[in-house]
């Protein structure tokens, strides 16, 4: 009967998680948050800008074909197919600058609103492009933008 408790006792004391062992868990479990959930962010900011560029390029081929028609480039982003002058998921607005029969530069630059908010992505705060097709982004680090 002693042998039997022994047995029962050594069991009954493994079946239980103790307060230490919870703790170390919480404790990884906080460290792979601390980690991940930055990293999870700035790759989400990255995919995300592909609206403001898909938007520029798609604008930039809308502008050859009213060029064309028209011999002169457009100065209204709504004619060129974006309704209220925002990109396709409304996370960026779109503008026209320096507009002529020569050339154009076209902006997008974050705004608030649309599918997501890109407003607090500071390495990348506007990208541009000319009728050259030459890009520019402006924010802490534009060489990574584009």
């Amino acid at each position: 009967m002693n042998a039997w408790m022994t047995k029962m006792g050594t069991r009954r004391s493994m079946m239980g998680v103790t307060l230490l062992e919870l703790m170390a868990v919480v404790l990884v479990v906080g460290v792979l948050g601390v980690i991940a959930i930055p990293s999870y962010r700035q790759y989400m900011m990255r995919a995300q800008r592909t609206d403001a560029k898909t938007a520029l390029l798609r604008l930039q081929t809308n502008q050859e074909r009213f060029y064309l028609a028209n011999r002169t480039y457009s100065d209204d982003p709504t004619e060129l197919g974006f309704d209220g002058g925002l990109s396709e998921r409304g996370a960026y607005e779109i503008t026209l600058d320096d507009v002529d029969a020569t050339g154009y530069t076209a902006t997008a630059t974050p705004t608030a609103g649309g599918d997501f908010d890109m407003s607090a992505d500071v390495q990348c705060t506007s990208f541009s492009l000319t009728a050259d097709g030459v890009r520019t982004a402006t924010g802490d680090d534009p060489d990574t933008c584009w």
